[in-house]
């Protein structure tokens, strides 16, 4: 798990580096564990933030098993376009996931939400993403 945020955020810390980032534009992603034994996924992007408000669906519409299905897909289609060098100016890390590890309904709608944002970011296309959750 620590690998995974760790190569998040060496992603999204790699993505501020490139032109398509707006200057000012910090993206950070913090990943701990807290006292409940719940997983915590933290991004810090102004982008991000707002994504989260106003353009994603709500975590009711999504059960915990829909988002691990969904995440494992979406996880291995990350890999394997980082894995072949596709979209090597938006995907530059691997997600080191393991779908036996229980990471929280929380954790699971937050990691869902990072490829819904990339895709409505970057416009890339992830074959895992619900239809209702592609950018137009």
């Amino acid at each position: 798990m620590k690998k995974l945020i760790f190569l998040l955020a060496l992603y999204f810390g790699g993505m501020s580096c490139t032109s398509q980032q707006t200057k000012g534009n910090d993206t950070t992603i913090k990943q701990n564990k807290e006292d409940d034994g719940e997983w915590d996924l933290t991004v810090i992007d102004s982008q991000f933030d707002y994504f989260m408000n106003a353009i994603a669906k709500p975590k009711s519409m999504y059960s915990l098993e829909t988002l691990r299905n969904r995440n494992r897909s979406l996880v291995n289609e990350w890999n394997s376009y980082y894995m072949s060098g596709r979209y090597r100016n938006i995907i530059e890390s691997s997600i080191d996931y393991d779908p036996n590890e229980n990471y929280g309904l929380d954790f699971e709608y937050k990691l869902y939400q990072v490829f819904a944002f990339v895709n409505w970011k970057y416009k890339l296309r992830f074959t895992g993403l619900s239809a209702m959750d592609y950018s137009r």
